[in-house]
């Protein structure tokens, strides 16, 4: 399985809306056969995008076009435990990361799956993730 970022989303989103394919669009392409999902803090994080928007019910619209073929990660048992060692994990190393990103890296871990994202650099020191570039 693979999560797409919020960043990944809006890039994808963003081509669309220009009606010219790009690298969101190629990395989709590319994994036609694989499955992919989203986190629920990254629609999240999309629907906070979408009601900023000038044209809010507009964006929501595009945004749930994007949604409906995602299947969405919802915390259930795994993800605290996850959470409270991953955030132990990353202080340790001295490192810090906010926690919108951690809970999606915790979703995304609690699937076993890999994160694709514009946003490596949010994501480089959260130990055991899988990230994907799409460029």
């Amino acid at each position: 399985m693979i999560h797409l970022d919020t960043s990944f989303v809006i890039d994808l989103m963003r081509e669309q809306a220009r009606q010219r394919p790009g690298r969101a669009t190629a990395f989709l392409e590319a994994h036609a056969g694989d499955q992919l999902g989203a986190s629920v803090f990254a629609i999240c994080e999309l629907e906070a995008g979408a009601a900023r928007a000038s044209r809010p019910d507009r964006e929501r619209a595009r945004l749930r076009t994007v949604v409906q073929t995602l299947s969405i990660a919802y915390p259930d048992e795994r993800f605290a435990p996850i959470y409270g060692d991953l955030l132990r994990r990353v202080h340790a190393s001295g490192h810090s990361v906010s926690v919108m990103d951690l809970l999606i890296a915790t979703s995304t871990l609690a699937d076993d799956a890999e994160l694709v994202t514009a946003k490596q650099k949010h994501f480089a020191q959260i130990p055991d993730l899988r990230l994907l570039p799409y460029s």
